[in-house]
């Protein structure tokens, strides 16, 4: 049974480092997911909102959200997108290095999907990479791209 179809993930994440070794997990992984970047959170609405630069773009299927984001924090991007009738549908996991128990209290509490702790070993990055893909590609019922519901 190989009907898997591919993804598109959006990463909310301002570190550099971060973002290489989320790339480099897709790759290892041979995770056939398409991975979109943006470094912060007016990127991130921009992005989802089809905005300016963004205006071609796809809507994604999964968002990987950091919390600490310049420009707007990803507590308030997590807010405005829960409260968007058009983006609240996307599953949003909360992929940080905080592990702070009011963070992860208001993440829930802001609709978030999922929180995970970002570990710093190569590794283990990368076993939570392919566990966060493993089960919303072949386990998690996401709506086919574009239904808005």
């Amino acid at each position: 049974m190989n009907d898997l179809r591919w993804i598109d993930v959006l990463l909310v994440e301002d570190d550099p480092g971060d973002v290489l070794l989320t790339r480099e997990a897709f790759e290892l992984n041979k995770v056939r997911n398409k991975l979109h970047v943006v470094n912060d959170g007016e990127q991130a609405m921009a992005f989802l909102r089809k905005e300016g630069d963004y205006a071609d773009v796809p809507r994604p299927d999964l968002i990987l959200l950091d919390l600490n984001l310049p420009r707007k924090d990803g507590r308030e991007v997590l807010q405005d997108i829960k409260a968007d009738e058009k983006l609240r549908g996307i599953p949003v996991v909360v992929l940080t290095t905080s592990e702070s128990e009011e963070d992860i209290l208001r993440s829930y509490n802001l609709h978030a999907n999922a929180y995970v702790s970002k570990p710093v070993d190569f590794e283990q990055f990368i076993s939570v990479v392919r566990r966060i893909d493993d089960f919303f590609v072949t386990v998690v019922k996401l709506p086919n791209s574009g239904q808005h519901y």
